[in-house]
């Protein structure tokens, strides 16, 4: 399931529903980007492509969803994004085999950088998330807000 709208904060309920039988109550939901970075949209994702050909890591919204039962990783995709590519990025996301005509295209090069980007971006935040926690950083307590997005 992915965002239907650029509010994400306003999918909220919705997101929270779909994830409380596997996840339990929700008790956490935290961002990696801020609501000053403003709208993230498809021509983006092609950029982030383009960077990385160039070496420039780009980052990726990513949220955290913490559960009394589990925990979940998302890549928010922008609610823009058209159905071909978001197909292609949750087929990268599940690593479901995909044909060889199809890696030949456009749609899975970008897709398939998205999810890299999104993987590397993942590791990351993971690590500065654990070091703040261990520290008691008053920046880590700062990323808490809700959203709604595909899974990474």
């Amino acid at each position: 399931m992915g965002p239907y709208t650029a509010s994400v904060a306003h999918e909220l309920p919705g997101l929270i529903e779909a994830l409380h039988g596997p996840l339990g109550e929700i008790v956490d939901i935290s961002i990696n980007w801020s609501a000053t970075e403003g709208p993230f949209e498809l021509y983006e994702i092609a950029a982030i492509a383009q960077s990385m050909r160039g070496g420039q890591r780009s980052r990726q919204r990513l949220m955290v969803i913490d559960g009394r039962l589990g925990c979940v990783k998302l890549l928010v995709v922008p609610h823009m994004t058209s159905q071909a590519l978001g197909v292609m990025m949750m087929r990268c996301a599940a690593a479901r085999s995909v044909s060889g005509s199809d890696r030949d295209t456009k749609l899975f090069e970008i897709a398939d950088c998205v999810m890299r980007t999104a993987q590397t971006e993942s590791a990351s935040w993971t690590s500065r998330m654990r070091d703040s926690a261990a520290t008691g950083s008053a920046a880590a307590q700062a990323l808490h807000v809700m959203g709604r997005s595909h899974k990474v």
